[in-house]
């Protein structure tokens, strides 16, 4: 496995695992696919504010993806960024998410951000608790019942990590 900046090349795949959990879980809260080039427009946006976006290689098959964005819009926040990951289905389990999020941590610092947030839908949302709290986020609040998702209302569950930046 190699974790890496994402390339251009990269964004079909990322939309497919993006879609996937689109369709099929309540792990986002997005209902409706992003395309190709809704992708290339995120990873542009990001770039432009010098925040890492990566990517998570198996014998050359981008398994997983993760990217720090910003957390909120008002310019105050500018130092904080929203963490997300996911993992193609086939891939979870074998460390993927865990080298994602380190890699992810890092490149933030580094960037200059001084808190990363998470934010985990309560449904089915365990396995991201446990990755988030090994690499040192607290909880930080809960929110009941803000997100209605595949006939459901959903909660989240809010964790953050100081990163030492900014």
């Amino acid at each position: 496995m190699v974790v890496r900046g994402v390339r251009d090349d990269d964004l079909e795949a990322v939309a497919g695992i993006a879609a996937h959990y689109v369709v099929s879980s309540v792990a986002t809260f997005a209902e409706v696919p992003q395309t190709v080039a809704e992708w290339r427009e995120r990873l542009g946006d990001l770039a432009g504010r010098g925040l890492p976006f990566l990517v998570a290689e198996v014998d050359g098959e981008v398994a997983g993806y993760a990217y720090a964005g910003p957390w909120r819009p008002k310019p105050a926040y500018r130092y904080t960024v929203e963490d997300t990951i996911y993992l193609a289905p086939e891939h979870t389990g074998k460390g993927l998410g865990t080298a994602l999020l380190g890699g992810l941590v890092e490149r933030a610092a580094e960037a200059g951000m001084r808190q990363m947030i998470a934010v985990i839908a309560d449904a089915d949302g365990d396995g991201s608790v446990a990755l988030h709290r090994r690499f040192g986020f607290a909880e930080a609040g809960r929110l009941d019942d803000v997100g209605f998702k595949h006939g459901r209302w959903i909660g989240t569950i809010l964790m953050q990590r100081p990163l030492g930046g900014g």
